[in-house]
C-alpha cells in the first residue's frame, strides 16, 4: 500500500490512528498520531482511514501546507536519518548498502542502493561505476548521520555495481579535524549478491543488507593546527572498500558490541566447492576458525559464536582441539533455541591471558 503525505491512517495492531507527515523510505513513514506525538512506522503495519476519503485532497493540502510552513528546509525523500529511534552500533565512518525491498525474501525483489553517512560532518560524494566503460552514475551531499538511497534497481542490474569507485569529501562549519579527501575503489564478488548469509542485520538501514565499509572516520588522515602542512603527493587518501574489511577479519561477522557470529558451513566461506575433497573443506572451515578467533583476541572481543553444524562431528571435534592452542579461552554451548546443537561459543577472558 503506498502513502502520502496528509493520508488519515489506522494502526493494523493498535487502537487509534494518525496522520501521515512524511516519507523516511521506501519502507518506512512518519506519522503523527492521534494524540500529538510523532514517530516512525512501517507501511506494512498501517491501513488507509477510509472514513477520511471524501475529505482526503483537503486533509492532504492542509498537511502538506503545514508542514511546509513549520520545515520549509525538510529534506527531500529521499534523504532520511540514520535510526533515528535507536542507537547506531557501527563505527563511524561512510558506508555503501544493498537493502532488499523484500525483507522475507531476500533474493527477489527490488533492491536499494544507499549510502549511509554515519559521521557528524556533512558529505559531499562523486560514484562511479565499471560498466563497459566508467561512468559517472551520481554525485550529492548527504547529511550528517544521514542515509541517501542512490538508487533503487531491479535485482538482475546487481552485477553492474560489483566494481566502481566513491570519490568522498567531509564538511563541517566549525570541524575539529579536516579530513583530506578519499577515493575508494569498490570490489565486491558477484556471488555476495545471491547469497542469504551476504544480507546481514545492522543498524544503519532498516532491514538486513549487503554492507560495504567505504571508509572509517578514524583511519582517515586529517590535518589538525599542529600539522598544517600537506605534502603534495598526500593530498587523497586511497582505500579499498573491501580491503577495510580484510583488516579486521572479525568486523565481517560483528553482531553487536565485543561480539561475532560465523558461520562455518563451507559455503558460507567459499564460492564453488567443485574440486574439493572433504579434507581440503575441513581445513579451509578450521583456518576460518583460526583467523577469525586470532583477530577477535586482536581486538578485544568478549566474544564469537561458531555455526559449525551437526553432520558427523568433525569439525566440532577439531575446533575443540584446536582451543587447546589458546589461553584464557572458555568454549560453551551456544543457544539451542537459535542454533539447535550446531553451534559453540567462545568466550574471551582477558584477565586470565
Amino acid at each position: 500500500m503506498k502513502f502520502k503525505i496528509g493520508d488519515k491512517i489506522k494502526f493494523i495492531d493498535e487502537i487509534g490512528g494518525g496522520v501521515v507527515t512524511g516519507i523516511i523510505d521506501s519502507k518506512l513513514l512518519k506519522v503523527k498520531t492521534d494524540d500529538g506525538f510523532e514517530m516512525p512506522v512501517l507501511s506494512s503495519d498501517l491501513i488507509p482511514d477510509h472514513r477520511s476519503m471524501p475529505d482526503k485532497e483537503n486533509i492532504s493540502q492542509k498537511v502538506s501546507n503545514s508542514v511546509t510552513t513549520t520545515k520549509p528546509e525538510e529534506e527531500p525523500d529521499f534523504i532520511s536519518p540514520i535510526n533515528p529511534w535507536r542507537k547506531v552500533r557501527e563505527e563511524e565512518g561512510v558506508y555503501l548498502g544493498f537493502e532488499p525491498h523484500e525483507q522475507q525474501w531476500l533474493l527477489t525483489g527490488d533492491v536499494d542502493v544507499v549510502l549511509a553517512n554515519n559521521t557528524p560532518y556533512e558529505l559531499l560524494y562523486s560514484l562511479y561505476l565499471n560498466r563497459e566503460e566508467t561512468e559517472g552514475v551520481d554525485f550529492s551531499s548527504v547529511p550528517a548521520e544521514s542515509k541517501i538511497v542512490v538508487e533503487t534497481i531491479p535485482r538482475d542490474e546487481l552485477e553492474n555495481w560489483k566494481s566502481g569507485y566513491l570519490q568522498l569529501l567531509f564538511h563541517g562549519d566549525k570541524p575539529n579535524k579536516v579530513f583530506l579527501p578519499v577515493h575508494s575503489v569498490i570490489d565486491i564478488k558477484s556471488a555476495r549478491f545471491f547469497k542469504e548469509g551476504s544480507y546481514k542485520d545492522n543498524t544503519l538501514f532498516n532491514g538486513k543488507a549487503i554492507i560495504i565499509n567505504i571508509a572509517s572516520l578514524s583511519a582517515i588522515p586529517h590535518v589538525s593546527s599542529s600539522n598544517t602542512e600537506v605534502k603534495d603527493d598526500s593530498y587523497v587518501t586511497e582505500s579499498k572498500a573491501t580491503s577495510i574489511k580484510k583488516k579486521q577479519l572479525v568486523d565481517n561477522y560483528r553482531t553487536g558490541s565485543g561480539e561475532a557470529l560465523v558461520d562455518l558451513h563451507i559455503g558460507e566461506l567459499v564460492d564453488n566447492i567443485l574440486g574439493l575433497s572433504s579434507k581440503d573443506m575441513l581445513n579451509i572451515q578450521v583456518d576460518t576458525f583460526n583467523k577469525v578467533l586470532s583477530n577477535a583476541i586482536e581486538n578485544e572481543y568478549n566474544k564469537v559464536t561458531f555455526i559449525h553444524g551437526v553432520g558427523n562431528g568433525v569439525l566440532k571435534s577439531t575446533i575443540i582441539k584446536e582451543l587447546e592452542n589458546y589461553e584464557g579461552l572458555k568454549n560453551s554451548m551456544a543457544s539451542i533455541a537459535k542454533f539447535g546443537v550446531g553451534a559453540i561459543d567462545i568466550t574471551i577472558n582477558y584477565s586470565d591471558k
